[in-house]
């Protein structure tokens, strides 16, 4: 690991002039990502400002109905909180599935979003990797593709974010909350996070010194009945083949409302918004479920070492909806 200056910041102004002023400088909090990456050296921050006690331990009760869950809020909090577990079982769930307790201990709210991605290219300063060194090439094409994006991919990159918590907040629409050298503004976790395109090296829409702060839950009947399911290659700690995050409300036989969320398969969680279209108003049936999951992942292109994906995501998404509406009825 390369030396580096810690610094512990008065408030949060300070922290993000800190970080806006100087290129070197990164945010701290749970450190349970980019640590590791330091460790590897795929990461060499020259200054490291602790923000941690500067934001919210706190999930707070919004008078709108929905809750608040402050940045600094540890994983283990969010999966465990009461409201959590009745309102959005979906988010808990996410998040158990996701580490070892020890990191959900230290991981928090806020930084979860912001992990990077685990492709071993990324990971290897060896190889070429756009993400690590722009317009150095993508080793992971014609490498190992096993778990490498089928939806939203580009030629400079198809690493996928490893993230369970965030696909779950994109299927309940969440919002964070950021500080910035411009202000404060809100951000939709649909739009924080994005697609490679051209500069794979961008995981999120934030800029440079901006530092969430807190994520919003909105109220959202249909996410008391949701689930969360993650196929992986092994039963613990390993991240998601794919995932899917679903929500639905079933009444009179017909699909009142729906949420679906994609995780492993896209550089950012991928929100089924086709599949979601596709069931509003339409009759509870598998048949119905399979030719929404199909809508949905046509425009999927596999890599020759991960086509398996398809059929994967489709299937778990249909199984997901089954289970749902069973217990819905």
């Amino acid at each position: 690991m390369k030396p580096f200056r810690y610094e512990r910041a008065d408030d949060v102004a300070s922290a993000v002039a800190t970080v806006t002023d100087d290129p070197r400088a990164a945010f701290l909090a749970g450190g349970t990502n980019l640590v590791d990456l330091m460790k590897m050296e795929v990461a060499t921050p020259g200054v490291l400002v602790d923000v941690r006690h500067l934001v919210s331990h706190d999930i707070e009760d919004l008078p709108d109905g929905g809750l608040r869950i402050g940045a600094g809020v540890s994983n283990s909090m969010v999966a465990a909180d009461r409201r959590i577990r009745r309102l959005y079982p979906m988010l808990s769930q996410a998040i158990l599935a996701g580490a070892s307790y020890q990191l959900r201990n230290l991981a928090t709210a806020g930084g979860n979003f912001l992990q990077r991605t685990r492709c071993v290219y990324y990971r290897d300063i060896a190889t070429p990797c756009n993400k690590r060194e722009p317009g150095s090439g993508c080793s992971a094409r014609g490498g190992h593709e096993r778990d490498l994006a089928i939806l939203g991919a580009s030629e400079a990159c198809a690493a996928t974010h490893p993230s369970d918590m965030a696909v779950a907040m994109a299927a309940v629409d969440a919002v964070v909350h950021t500080q910035g050298p411009a202000g404060e503004r809100t951000i939709p976790v649909n739009e924080l996070l994005r697609l490679p395109g051209d500069e794979p090296w961008r995981d999120n829409v934030l800029e440079r010194g901006e530092l969430i702060t807190a994520v919003d839950l909105p109220p959202l009947a249909v996410a008391a009945n949701s689930r969360y399911r993650k196929v992986r290659d092994r039963a613990s700690y390993a991240f998601a083949l794919v995932s899917v995050a679903a929500a639905v409300e079933v009444a009179d036989g017909l699909v009142r409302d729906v949420r679906l969320a994609l995780g492993g398969v896209a550089h950012k969680p991928w929100r089924a918004f086709t599949a979601e279209q596709a069931l509003l108003g339409a009759p509870a049936t598998e048949e119905n479920f399979h030719a929404a999951a199909e809508a949905e992942l046509a425009g999927a292109r596999p890599l020759p070492g991960n086509a398996f994906k398809v059929p994967l995501a489709a299937n778990t998404i249909v199984s997901m909806l089954r289970a749902l509406t069973e217990e819905a009825r």
